[in-house]
Order: C-alpha cells, then structure tokens, then sequence
C-alpha cells in the first residue's frame, strides 16, 4: 500500500512517501480502505517533539489519527461492522497504534462508528478527535438546557463542534473569536459571537449574564486563558479545558467554588482504557449530524497524501478555516 513515513522527527518536511505491506486484520478490529484524515494540533506535536512526548510512535511510523473509510476485511469477534461499511474514527498515529495517512489502516473496531451518512469521506474525516473532545468536555461539565455556556475558541476546530452540541443539548451559548470572519462563524452555528479582542471578561460577563458568570465554560485555548474562565464563570461552575499544561494559581477557582475538568482524549488509544466509550459517541455525534443538528467545517484547501507536509504547515499557519484534511 502507499502510505508516508516519517524516520526522524522534525519539520514538514521529513515525510517519505513509501510502499508498505498493508496490515492484516486480526481479532477485535477492521481493515479499512482509507478515504481521507484530517490534521490535528497533536499530529503536529508528535512530528515536531518526538520522543518528548511519552505517546510518540516508535521510527519509521505512520502518522494520522482521525480518518474515513470503507471497510474491507472484519477481524474475529467483531459482529457491528461488515465489509463494504463506512466508517469513521480516531483509531491511531501514537503510540503502538499505526496511523491513518495510508491507503489502509488496522483499526481497533472499539474506537470507530458507522460513518454520517449526510456527510462526505472528507468532511466525516474531519469530526472524530475534535467531536469526541468536544462531547466529553460538555458531558463532564454537566451541560444542560436552559444554561448559559461559553465556548472559548468556537472558531476552532474542537470550539466550533463544542458550541453546536452546547446549543444541540438546549443551552444558551457564547463564544469568544478574534476579528470578524470569526465571529460570523460562530454567529452562523448558533452561537452569540464575543470579540475577546475588544470586551473584557467583566464587559461580557456583565453584557450577557448580569455580572453573574457562565454555568458552564467549555475552554479548548486554556493555557493562561484558563484564568479568563475563572473570572468568567458563576459560583459553582463547571469548567472543561482541552489545553492545562501549565502552572497556576487556583485561588479563584476555590473561592467561586468551581470543578475543572481536564479533557485528554487520547488516553482510550493510549492506555487501551474503555476504548469502547469512543466508539459510542461517535456514533452519537453522527446521529445528532444526520438529523441536522451539526455540521463540520472543512477547510478549502484540499490537499493529497504526497503533500501531508503541506497539510501540517497549513493548520501550523493559522490561515485555514476549519479542519484540514488529507484525501487518499
């Protein structure tokens, strides 16, 4: 099969393209004839850093965590999915988990759903990581109707998700952009746009809750943003972050109250720990997609498996729109 290596860590620019045996299915997973994967920010981490990060893959490894495909062979033990299905996950790229920028990928039948029949290969490609971040963060944090959310980043991949479900669960939701394409965005899925460039926290805290605060806070910048969230939020709020790599004084946090809850959705693919779970809210997330209720926002650029390179510098650049994505 064709697929692109990378044996050594370090730039774009270290992607090979490379003929290579295509797996063969075994016991608890799929084959799958790849369509498309899309990029995410820890593709990039893992390419750049290496053996600095802990779920790393062994050299020469195959990177792409999230894709769309057909299934082509069904291991033992698998009885929901058949050859000739469409499917879609976040299934490898890390660790021991061979990844998706090939033509075929061994997926662990746990971690993949029957692809959104409203979506396309590319545009299903797009929603596994940043869908499941999203869903789990607003699940933890206890989401319901009648709530006032805010979404930080919902121009982002995982914030323009986490925003749709937000509104899709009946809440009341706010999301900080930068600038106008941004926010007509966010305004476009739903949500109440906040340029955080221009309204402080008390500005909009005070413009949208009566100086009360969020209920909840779905945070996918974190990082010191993380204390915005806390200034931002009601006593006893909930708050999800996708990004807490950092050190930081929780002395807000324990006077309001609030719980935190730190979103790493990697850990079923890392630690083989109720991989199962993945695997249900996909196929939850396709069900709120095919009744219309959420859409995935792909970037326009398109680009094919020889320019993966490409595809990363892209997302690095901070120019797309949405997802970018690789189609096979």
């Amino acid at each position: 099969m064709r697929a692109m290596v990378i044996r050594q860590f370090g730039e774009s620019d270290v992607f090979e393209s490379a003929e290579l045996a295509t797996p063969q299915v075994k016991s608890g997973h799929v084959l799958v004839n790849v369509a498309a994967t899309s990029v995410n920010t820890v593709d990039n981490m893992i390419r750049q850093m290496g053996s600095d990060l802990p779920f790393s893959p062994a050299l020469p490894a195959v990177l792409g965590m999230d894709f769309a495909g057909t299934v082509t062979a069904v291991g033992d033990g698998v009885d929901n999915f058949a050859v000739g299905d469409e499917v879609y996950g976040c299934a490898g790229g890390l660790a021991d988990l061979p990844g998706a920028m090939a033509e075929y990928m061994l997926a662990d039948a746990d971690l993949i759903a029957h692809k959104p029949k409203s979506l396309s290969m590319r545009e299903a490609a797009a929603m596994p990581l940043v869908g499941i971040t999203a869903y789990e963060g607003l699940s933890r944090a206890n989401v319901s109707a009648g709530q006032k959310v805010l979404v930080h980043g919902g121009a982002g991949g995982v914030g323009h998700i986490a925003l749709q479900i937000a509104k899709y669960l009946g809440a009341d939701v706010y999301s900080t952009g930068g600038g106008d394409t941004q926010l007509k965005l966010i305004e476009t899925l739903g949500a109440t746009g906040i340029n955080y460039r221009d309204e402080t926290v008390t500005d909009y805290v005070e413009k949208h809750t009566n100086g009360h605060g969020f209920d909840a806070i779905f945070d996918s910048v974190g990082g010191a943003n993380l204390l915005n969230s806390f200034d931002a939020a009601a006593l006893n709020a909930q708050i999800a972050t996708t990004v807490s790599l950092l050190e930081l004084d929780l002395s807000l946090a324990h006077m309001k109250g609030l719980s935190l809850h730190v979103v790493f959705m990697l850990i079923p693919m890392i630690h083989n720990h109720k991989r199962a779970e993945h695997g249900a809210i996909l196929t939850k997330l396709a069900e709120i997609i095919d009744a219309g209720h959420m859409q995935v926002i792909v970037d326009e650029q398109r680009y094919t498996l020889e320019q993966a390179g490409a595809a990363q510098d892209r997302l690095t650049s901070g120019k797309g729109m949405g997802k970018v994505v690789i189609e096979i």
